[in-house]
């Protein structure tokens, strides 16, 4: 069987999509056509059937795509290492999804220790959509994620860092002064960000005491908690406690361990299930994972004026 009949269908079945596999391969979309074609006689099944603007794999195509996709990596990894992946000499771009939070502390450390072994490459940071992930990265749409989320579909990934929270206020808050008891802390005025994907954790950790709260306020980013904590001597949040320190240097803020145990969130690493240029994602992957897990992040730069 031509090898190149199985790189279309591998494009296809990860794609969903003919134009998407055609440009993946750098062919035409009807060279696409022709050779799907002649793996259908091959095969004697239709492989993949249209719904709409997307190509859904048959029974058949579900059956042996891993096997065929096993057989592309080996074969490409035994070609890297033949003719060797060189980053210095690479001039490609990759796609990392991240949360802002993550941008602001790791894109620094990250882009130093690509920026050493590749100047050459390029790096797009993707804002993070947890729902959209597995898609993502099934399909190629992003090569890396960075998130503490679980990701469904059993892709590669790699812990970074556990993240434990605390209590951050305003340093003139009344329970600045004092440890904070658990009944001071239901009682207080809380602001969360409605995408930290540590809320579950915490929302967990409190139902086990049977206890819940109800945020005064919500926000979108966590770049509004240290003015709006500063500037309102109510208000407390539960957040990272590393971070939360860091933004203690300049910010007239103090934290406070929770009077609570809470599991500690886990940071991953997800890295695409998609076959092209296999030698270039493990130089990506390995280095991004380096740079986060070598780095305390700098979320002090978040600072106050």
């Amino acid at each position: 069987m031509d090898l190149n009949l199985l790189r279309v269908f591998v494009a296809v079945y990860e794609t969903g999509s003919l134009t998407t596999a055609a440009r993946r391969l750098f062919v035409t979309q009807p060279a696409v056509s022709q050779a799907l074609g002649r793996l259908r006689r091959e095969l004697d099944d239709p492989l993949f059937e249209r719904d709409g603007r997307t190509m859904r794999p048959t029974p058949v195509a579900s059956t042996v795509f891993p096997a065929f996709r096993e057989a592309l990596v080996g074969v490409d990894r035994a070609v890297d290492e033949v003719r060797g992946f060189d980053p210095a000499l690479t001039e490609r771009r990759f796609r990392i999804a991240m949360s802002e939070l993550g941008e602001v502390g790791w894109v620094p450390a990250i882009l130093r220790a690509v920026r050493a072994q590749a100047p050459r490459v390029g790096v797009d940071v993707v804002a993070m959509d947890v729902q959209a992930l597995p898609e993502w990265l099934s399909r190629g749409a992003v090569d890396l994620a960075v998130t503490p989320s679980p990701v469904a579909g059993g892709f590669h990934h790699v812990a970074l860092k556990s993240q434990a929270y605390g209590v951050a206020m305003s340093a003139g808050h009344p329970l600045a002064a004092t440890s904070v008891s658990l009944e001071d802390y239901l009682a207080a005025e809380h602001v969360t960000v409605g995408s930290d994907s540590g809320l579950p954790n915490l929302a967990a950790a409190l139902g086990r005491l049977g206890v819940t709260i109800q945020p005064k306020v919500t926000v979108n980013h966590f770049t509004s908690l240290p003015p709006l904590l500063a500037g309102d001597r109510r208000l407390i949040a539960t957040v990272p406690d590393s971070i939360a320190s860091g933004w203690a240097a300049t910010w007239p803020l103090i934290v406070r361990p929770l009077p609570f145990e809470m599991q500690a969130v886990d940071i991953r690493l997800y890295r695409r299930a998609t076959t092209q240029q296999t030698a270039a994602l493990d130089w990506i992957f390995a280095t991004v994972a380096a740079a986060i897990q070598g780095s305390t992040g700098q979320f002090f730069a978040i600072h106050g004026g």
